[in-house]
């Protein structure tokens, strides 16, 4: 049997995290034909089909998934070489972390750049979207979610509790009034909130906390789009306090109402150790410190 060439797990790996051929092309910075010719020569070298083609891009049949296993084992080990103590060139490779669209987008943002200008040799991904990337797939290196997970090889602790409240525009509530309690939002208001069946989390379905049963005729997958929505006046919904404190123009309505949800720092139980993964998390925890008084709604 021809000796395998290790250059094509590098590029089934990228391909099985990217999801997509073009997407693994355009990180590796090689041609997507080029690419696509290395996994069909490493599929005929191990005489399995690695991936089936779907409309989204490519998806891990059960021999690619055994495959992925050893190739993160691998991937691990070259992180770990980056971990070297006698490189002084500080912090290399990359940093992935999967947050919320809204913490990471409208809270995270501002702390930026001063990690990357501390750590000018590390490449920060930020991905902030509705929805999570896996530590336990390894799909990121850390992940900031809403609720701790229920099994998989990772670790976890509270990162932050923060408040959220209903709100609407000065606008809105000059041209409809202000409610005095949520039970009046049920016939007498336009709500804005998530669309139910697009929930990537059970904590999101906020509206039933303020009254049982209210259900929203606008509706949006993004809470980037829903503060906009609110903030131009198409009716009342639920905002995390530190994004809702960024609009002058947004009132809090009942605001002796509120409800605190929770962020947890999840990682991958055998990559918590790299300094990479260690510095990321500390990083996080100095965000939360700085900026707990915008997840409280203090000023």
């Amino acid at each position: 049997m021809q000796e395998m060439n290790w250059n094509d797990i590098r590029v089934f790996h990228a391909v099985a995290r990217a999801g997509q051929i073009s997407r693994a092309a355009a990180i590796l910075k090689v041609d997507p034909t080029t690419l696509g010719r290395r996994l069909r020569r490493l599929e005929r070298h191990l005489e399995v089909t690695l991936f089936e083609r779907t409309r989204e891009g490519q998806t891990l049949t059960e021999a690619g998934e055994m495959l992925m296993l050893k190739a993160e084992a691998m991937a691990e080990a070259a992180r770990h070489i980056d971990e070297v103590p006698s490189l002084k060139s500080g912090l290399t490779g990359s940093l992935r972390i999967s947050v919320s669209e809204g913490f990471g987008s409208q809270f995270l943002t501002p702390y930026v750049e001063e990690f990357a200008r501390d750590h000018p040799n590390l490449v920060i991904e930020l991905v902030a979207n509705s929805g999570f990337l896996s530590p336990s797939r390894r799909e990121a290196d850390i992940a900031v979610m809403l609720s701790r997970p229920k099994a998989g090889p990772v670790l976890c602790s509270k990162l932050a509790d923060y408040q959220l409240m209903l709100y609407a525009s000065s606008d809105y509530l000059a041209r409809n009034g202000k409610p005095s309690s949520p039970a009046e939002l049920a016939t007498k208001h336009t709500l804005i909130s998530y669309v139910p069946d697009l929930l990537y989390a059970p904590e999101l379905n906020y509206l039933d906390d303020f009254h049982s049963g209210l259900a929203a005729q606008i509706r949006s997958s993004s809470i980037n789009a829903q503060h906009r929505l609110i903030a131009e006046g198409a009716g009342i919904g639920v905002l995390p306090r530190f994004i809702a404190r960024q609009t002058d123009e947004l009132q809090s309505v009942c605001p002796d109402y509120a409800i605190t949800r929770s962020f947890w720092l999840v990682t991958h139980r055998d990559t918590q150790n790299l300094a990479r993964v260690r510095a990321g998390m500390e990083w996080l925890a100095d965000c939360v410190k700085a900026g707990r008084g915008r997840l409280k709604g203090a000023e």
